[in-house]
């Protein structure tokens, strides 16, 4: 994934399903510097990582 999907995904109203090794997660915020991502599993806000944008699959 590209950083401005990953801001358009954030800002988005829908939620749109994006995963990290086969894992659903959500986008909490990204830092274009390091063109990384903050991301949780679905339903684990307590479980935060940070992930490389370009690791982030969109999954249609």
């Amino acid at each position: 994934m590209d950083l401005n999907r990953a801001q358009q995904i954030i800002e988005a109203e829908e939620t749109i399903d994006v995963q990290v090794e086969g894992m659903s997660v959500w986008i909490e915020g990204i830092d274009a510097q390091s063109k990384t991502a903050r991301v949780h599993p679905e339903g684990e806000p307590e479980n935060k990582r940070t992930v490389a944008i370009a690791d982030l699959q969109e999954m249609h």
